[in-house]
């Protein structure tokens, strides 16, 4: 709904002459003769906050979406004006306020280049059907200008030429270019010049986005409710924008438990006990590595959250800790519908507490779910929240379940035209009373949130695992992800794809699809091929309807078992490296996935590219996306990069075609990586091993990795006892010296690192540890070249001709 003629008919209005200027610490006021103010606020450097009101009052300030925690303060800040201009500049930026228009325009610091000005810039109509404002913002789209993030849209990467909504919505089966879906993550990044910047709309209205589609000069954004309110974060590399809206709306809480980490098995639905004792033993039979197995609605009294059916799980926490016993963590769904039954005792008591949402007449809402006709929580409201929390004490506590699954949180509901809520449905907001027009778009959220502290809680001294399907800006901070109700195509396999870096690059990196589809079924190539792209998606599990036959490793034959197992245990022998990137990530918000834009803005080849992703710092990864393909052309960015399976070192900056039979998948590693790898195991903790392996990628000249570790669980590394370890090398052309320096507390089980050098362009003469010359004979060169050292060495130097 951006302007044109037609919106100009019914009434299109704009701000004033600026007749009043604010100034308090950080935040400046621009008050226009229509009563328009601006609420400028400079959060960082480089954040600056825009807030406008139509009426001279704004509303109370509270969001969802931004952390108590995010980082505030500046270096630089300067007010000062002209005849035509406020001008605000800080360290990062330039801003130019208009007097006539309140039109504004941001400026790089540095160099004085334009990054983002407003075409009409705010606007409004009057919403006679609702009461308030829609509320609109156009931006002047630049020459060559991409668009990336806007979390889950099953689209290319690069946005450009396409428009948007956010309403979470459940969109079983959706296809590519299905909109709305699941998530309503209202952040974009944009790129032009190489230079980045990104715009978080926090308004939880349904809210549009318009990158260049109706006019192809102009991008613009709005909602339907609420106020113009956003945060211009620059960069200028893109890198630093996700990290600091990551920073703004706020970073995981916790490290997840490794376990979580591993692989995942689901089916709507396995029982009884026996169906689930014959997956997990199955597993173990063909030693296919597994952590998690999940019981779907069908494990519950009549669909009746909080309950188990005991025909089917006449004992579960003899179940539970049976699983537990041989490795397999127990996952649950629980969805928000609370079945209208006046015996069962979870409704009676929200009942009798008057916590269920209501109408706005005031009789509770009232729609149908699995269960049948239920009553929703309205999760918006502390003590609800609160007491919901309370609800997971016998589940985690008593019976030993280790993650919930919140499903069907949009919120859906069945055989309605909308599939959700009426408009009129009226939550508490946190204190903030409103329609549920406005807290749609949190609702799941908020259930997500409350769920995450009961499991904190209960869980406690072990760290809480929980999923959802629909999610807010901020989400990320209790709770990973998946993609929904996708299909088994090649299609959704390419879109499963686009999704992750998506959603990566949206704040958002635990998170994964359901691999191998949960509509229909697979044959084995596909399923084969997307357990190799899942396993470099932080959250990695199969989950199918089971509609349509099963979808465990084994149903496709052998070839592809053996496929999958190969896959599967790549992944268990990359969990240390994938541990340190989300320690990463939550130190600073560096996202888990990198689509090429992110990992190289520079190189205008990667900002049209939606395959290639580099996982981490240093793999490079791109999923085979057709059938009966024997490769792919793919293209491997800038640099010097490894073939895995072949240790061929390629020069990047180009497309090439990549051998890849079914059984083999495009993976790269960039030059002067150090990858630790564990041992294989069957589940996170089956084994304790004496040493792990660094493998070692040589480099002519200098290149620094990282190893983070802690218990893998509990909250102790919170107090100092964790081990990160920084792996420097340097490449010459007869000498190669691996340094490292370690920090922390923990000491880890294993003694030794097996150091595993790749394609050193010479033969090793002496080997030189912490500068004592050792014997020679103590490199194995039967197959590559290796050593095995004590874990604390200090400095290899390996010398040769």
């Amino acid at each position: 709904m951006i302007v044109n003629t037609e919106l100009e008919q019914k009434g299109n209005l704009f701000p004033s002459e600026i007749i009043k200027y604010k100034k308090d610490v950080d935040t400046l006021y621009f008050t226009t003769k229509n009563s328009v103010v601006l609420q400028l606020t400079v959060i960082r450097d480089s954040v600056i906050r825009f807030r406008y009101s139509t009426t001279g009052k704004f509303e109370n300030d509270f969001s969802y979406g931004v952390t108590i925690h995010a980082s505030r303060g500046y270096s630089f800040l300067d007010v000062s004006e002209n005849d035509t201009h406020y001008i605000i500049t800080t360290a990062k930026l330039v801003c130019k306020v208009e007097k006539q228009s309140l039109q504004v325009s941001l400026f790089d610091a540095l160099d004085m280049k334009l990054i983002n000005e407003d075409e009409i810039g705010f606007h409004w109509e009057e919403s006679y059907e609702y009461g308030g404002d829609i509320v609109k913002m156009s931006k002047n789209c630049q020459k060559a200008e991409s668009f990336y993030g806007l979390g889950d849209k099953p689209v290319d990467v690069n946005m450009k030429g396409k428009r948007f909504e956010n309403w979470a919505t459940d969109s079983y089966a959706f296809g590519k270019n299905t909109d709305p879906i699941y998530k309503a993550i209202p952040f974009y990044t944009a790129i032009q010049d190489n230079k980045a910047y990104g715009i978080f709309f926090d308004n939880t209205f349904k809210t549009s986005f318009d990158f260049a589609h109706e006019r192809r000069n102009v991008t613009s954004f709005w909602a339907q409710g609420g106020e113009m309110n956003y945060y211009f974060i620059y960069g200028p590399e893109m890198n630093d924008v996700v990290k600091n809206y990551t920073d703004l709306t706020g970073k995981p809480h916790a490290l997840p438990p490794l376990w979580a980490l591993g692989f995942h098995q689901c089916k709507w639905s396995y029982y009884p006990e026996a169906n689930v004792k014959e997956v997990t033993n199955t597993f173990r039979d063909l030693k296919i590595p597994c952590d998690a197995i999940y019981l779907d609605i069908d494990y519950m009294d009549g669909f009746r959250c909080f309950t188990w059916d005991k025909n089917y799980f006449p004992d579960p926490k003899r179940m539970v800790k049976e699983l537990e016993d041989d490795g397999f963590k127990t996952v649950v769904i629980i969805d928000p519908g609370i079945k209208i039954d006046m015996e069962y005792d979870v409704f009676k008591e929200a009942l009798d507490k008057d916590y269920f949402c209501k109408r706005a007449d005031g009789p509770y809402m009232k729609g149908k779910v699995w269960p049948g006709e239920c009553y929703f929580p309205d999760y918006t409201k502390p003590e609800v929240r609160e007491w919901w929390s309370g609800l997971f004490q016998e589940l985690i506590e008593d019976i030993g379940v280790k993650g919930v699954w919140n499903d069907m949180n949009e919120p859906a509901v069945m055989d309605v035209p909308n599939k959700t809520f009426p408009d009129d449905v009226r939550h508490d907001y946190d204190g903030n009373p409103c329609s549920h027009r406005k807290a749609h778009n949190i609702y799941g959220t908020q259930m997500a949130r409350a769920t995450y502290h009961g499991l904190k809680k209960y869980a406690y001294p072990k760290r809480p695992f929980v999923i959802t399907r629909s999610a807010y800006s901020g989400a990320q901070r209790y709770t990973s992800t998946w993609m929904g109700d996708n299909v088994a195509t090649w299609e959704h396999l390419a879109i499963a794809n686009n999704q992750a870096q998506r959603m990566a690059m949206s704040g958002f990196s635990f998170a994964g699809s359901d691999i191998g589809g949960f509509a229909e079924q697979p044959q084995g190539e596909l399923f084969a091929r997307w357990i190799q792209l899942g396993i470099f998606h932080a959250f990695c599990r199969v989950h199918s309807s089971g509609d349509h036959g099963d979808q465990e490793p084994w149903v496709f034959g052998d070839e592809i078992t053996d496929i999958v197992r190969k896959f599967v245990e790549i992944r268990y022998q990359l969990l240390p490296y994938l541990y340190t990137s989300f320690w990463k990530h939550i130190e600073d918000g560096t996202p888990i996935l990198k689509s090429l834009v992110l990992y190289d803005q520079e190189d205008m080849q990667t900002h049209y590219r939606s395959d290639e992703f580099v996982f981490g710092e240093q793999i490079l990864a791109c999923p085979i996306i057709e059938p009966n393909a024997k490769g792919r052309r793919m293209y491997i960015p800038r640099g010097k990069w490894y073939n895995f399976w072949t240790d061929e070192v390629v020069e990047g900056g180009k497309e090439m075609w990549v051998d890849a039979d079914l059984d083999s998948m495009p993976i790269f590693v960039k030059e002067g990586a150090v990858i630790p790898k564990y041992p294989v195991q069957q589940y996170v903790g089956e084994k304790d091993f004496d040493e792990i392996t660094l493998d070692v990628y040589y480099k002519e000249g200098k290149e620094s990795s990282k190893l983070y570790d802690d218990a893998h669980d509990g909250y102790d590394y919170k107090k100092g006892r964790f081990s990160l370890r920084t792996f420097k090398v340097t490449g010459k052309k007869s000498e190669f010296i691996l340094q490292q320096h370690k920090r922390g507390d923990f000491d880890a089980n294993y003694s030794n690192f097996k150091i595993v050098f790749h394609n050193l362009p010479f033969e090793i003469t002496s080997v030189q540890i912490d500068n004592v010359e050792i014997e020679l004979d103590r490199v194995d060169s039967s197959v590559t070249k290796a050593i095995t050292i004590n874990k604390e060495f200090t400095e290899l130097h390996l010398f040769g001709k």
